[in-house]
């Protein structure tokens, strides 16, 4: 199955935005891509972190008839129609009853628009070196509940994905859960790494979560210097189930990165080195 990781430097003004991510969801379905992931925060990297409350959405229905309430999400489920592609659409704020904060939302969109299924942030990052500070948890509200769902790409082959969001990447223990009733043959991971962060552990530890799991990972970043003055580290990634960086975005900047992943080289290492079924926790 071919695969896009697609990488952005998202501005304070959502429909630069999203004009800019349907080009790149473009070039990427163009190139073959039966799967394309947008980065964290790919609508808005605003310049406070509370403007992602002011464009909040409601959870919309399967699929988005109308655009009033819920703009964003018509957006991403046109996109994934208009495409025949899966979409995950990064993250967007969604709101919920009875708080101030928001979810920092993945919704994935099936080649026919329909919402498939969604997963809300567990970990909220949290950083504080003395030069800057990081709190998500001011602003957003933590998912509870692990997030893995199945489809069948265009061979016939069905791969099994989990879900993940940026900060989740340091809690091997997120996606031991997720494998643990079927081992997964893919996790996607958007992110908005910081460029502190990301140059001590962002390829580390996708390395190493492949490694753990025997599966492909799929990270979309935001990549380059923002308007608030927050730099992202970007180098989006495409990872192999050995380990093997399959393809990666070395340059800050917006762009597509493409990568085939091969269930019989997935299945070939799972025989070689049969580690997933040797937990005994």
């Amino acid at each position: 199955m071919k695969v896009a990781a697609v990488q952005m430097v998202s501005t304070p003004r959502v429909d630069e935005n999203f004009a800019q991510a349907r080009s790149l969801i473009a070039e990427a379905a163009a190139a073959g891509a039966e799967l394309v992931a947008l980065p964290e925060y790919f609508c808005l990297m605003g310049l406070h972190d509370s403007d992602k409350l002011d464009i909040a959405e409601p959870m919309a229905d399967a699929i988005v008839q109308g655009t009033n309430s819920t703009p964003m999400q018509h957006v991403l489920s046109e996109s994934a129609r208009e495409h025949g592609i899966w979409l995950v659409g990064g993250t967007l704020p969604i709101r919920t009853p009875g708080s101030d904060k928001v979810f920092n939302r993945v919704l994935v969109y099936a080649p026919d628009g329909t919402c498939h299924t969604h997963y809300d942030k567990i970990h909220l990052f949290c950083f504080d070196d003395g030069q800057r500070r990081y709190d998500e948890a001011a602003t957003l509200r933590a998912g509870t509940e692990p997030v893995a769902f199945s489809l069948t790409d265009r061979s016939g082959e069905t791969w099994r994905i989990g879900l993940s969001v940026c900060y989740d990447l340091r809690f091997p223990e997120l996606f031991r859960q997720l494998g643990a009733g079927q081992p997964l043959d893919l996790i996607v991971l958007p992110a908005a790494f910081t460029d502190t962060t990301g140059r001590a552990h962002w390829e580390l530890l996708l390395r190493a979560r492949a490694v753990e799991n025997l599966c492909h990972v799929l990270a979309p970043a935001q990549g380059g210097l923002h308007e608030s003055g927050r730099r992202t580290f970007g180098h989006s990634l495409a990872i192999g189930p050995w380990g093997e960086v399959l393809a990666c975005r070395e340059a800050e900047g917006p762009g597509v990165v493409l990568a085939e992943l091969s269930k019989a080289r997935q299945t070939q290492v799972r025989t070689q080195l049969p580690a997933l079924t040797h937990r005994v926790l």
